[in-house]
């Protein structure tokens, strides 16, 4: 059967071709299938199962250990295999997986089986991430995935709620294991390996060491804040006696804002820099968390979701084109993916062990926390958006865009 989907080994592809394109960005979104409606699965797993708060948000957080445990394994073997093969391979562990899902009951065997459903769907971004570097245009390009990632999980976020209540969670298993099987067909339109398709940089790298490293710790702290509140803001609505039609109506429109962050940032890049944008973006997630703690309505339920989503996806490809920037092959991008996947599988479990110790506002303290670390994050920041900003040798595009700031 893998022969029937892979490319022939003597064909050449052009991994700027549509197709390669349209079947990258769509792989990508196969990825993040879950986690972009974690709130909404989360929801799903206390509602249909029974399962506790906490409960969920450790089944959660084995998910997204599974995705770090890839991301990081394949920045030492993806150079060595044919990347058709381990899409197969990676695809149909997430197949299996969401399939072995179905009526297991006990927390304990779903969070081992989800970890290795997690496996599969890991391969499914450092992969696409890799391919898309390969083309001519990777900062549109991955604007496209940003963007298709974000309209699956708006319509997914709005149609869980009648998912659950019609198909129930073993029925949104069901979609999972479908939509990771249909990625397979576009297998053949992918690149096989990097091969001759990478430039080499123009730039000799000249960050010291400690800033790199300052980077990599926000990117993580950063991811953590996320991971710690994406998890649990379906049940910080309905635990504000929101129903849950309501929230997810809020996560929709969010998602929807969130697509305006992204296409805002791509617009600002090229007007004012990056310090006073990301500073804005960091410091505004932790802002519109901080407005979940105490007594919490729909409006200001709605507000704080709009504000958090809106600049988590200003921030995003900001922390990208500042990894980018540091000019070594593209390294602290590949480990910045990594490092990301470690964030958002640390969050929920944070965010478990915290609500454990709460008392009655018992999503205060996981607020608190994400709040806290926003502004933590920033503070790892500033060290590269210093050096960056007052770099000798940039790439041409970010050499005028820093030019184009100091002129406003």
């Amino acid at each position: 059967m893998i022969k029937l989907l892979l490319s022939d080994e003597r064909s050449t592809l052009d991994v700027n071709s549509t197709r390669s394109v349209a079947s990258i960005i769509y792989l990508a979104v196969v990825g993040v299938c879950v986690f972009i409606v974690q709130p909404g699965f989360v929801q799903g797993l206390v509602e249909s199962l029974g399962l506790t708060p906490e409960q969920a948000g450790y089944i959660a957080s084995a998910e997204m250990w599974g995705l770090a445990t890839t991301t990081i394994v394949l920045n030492f073997f993806a150079s060595r295999f044919n990347w058709q093969k381990m899409t197969f391979w990676f695809l149909l562990v997430a197949v299996i997986g969401n399939l072995a899902s179905i009526g297991q009951q006990d927390p304990l065997t779903l969070g081992i089986i989800r970890a290795i459903t997690g496996l599969g769907l890991g391969g499914m971004i450092s992969l696409p991430f890799a391919m898309m570097g390969l083309t001519k245009n990777p900062d549109r390009n991955f604007g496209f995935i940003v963007t298709w990632v974000l309209i699956y999980g708006a319509l997914g976020l709005f149609a869980m709620p009648i998912a659950l209540d019609t198909v129930h969670l073993n029925g949104v298993m069901v979609f999972f294991a479908a939509f990771c099987a249909t990625g397979m067909l576009l297998i053949r339109y992918l690149p096989k390996c990097a091969g001759d398709h990478i430039q080499k940089d123009l730039l000799t790298d000249h960050f010291p060491g400690f800033i790199k490293a300052s980077t990599l710790i926000a990117i993580f702290v950063f991811n953590t804040a996320i991971g710690i509140v994406w998890a649990y803001l379906f049940l910080v609505g309905t635990n504000a006696s929101i129903s849950e039609q309501g929230v997810a109506n809020v996560l929709t429109i969010s998602q929807f804002l969130g697509v305006a962050g992204a296409f805002l940032a791509a617009i600002l890049a090229a007007r004012i820099g990056r310090f006073i944008p990301v500073s804005i973006a960091v410091l505004g997630c932790g802002a519109g968390i901080a407005l979940l703690l105490g007594d919490v309505n729909y409006f200001i339920y709605s507000t704080a979701v709009y504000l958090f989503n809106f600049l988590w996806n200003i921030a995003q490809p900001y922390l990208l084109a500042v990894m980018a920037s540091f000019a070594d092959g593209g390294k602290m991008i590949v480990r910045g993916v990594a490092i990301q996947m470690v964030g958002f599988a640390t969050g929920p479990y944070l965010g478990a062990t915290l609500l454990e110790e709460s008392g009655p506002a018992m999503y205060d303290l996981v607020n608190l926390a994400g709040a806290s670390l926003f502004a933590l994050s920033w503070v790892f920041l500033i060290p590269a958006l210093k050096a960056q900003k007052e770099a000798p040798s940039l790439s041409p595009a970010v050499e005028e865009n820093e030019g184009l700031a100091n002129q406003n």
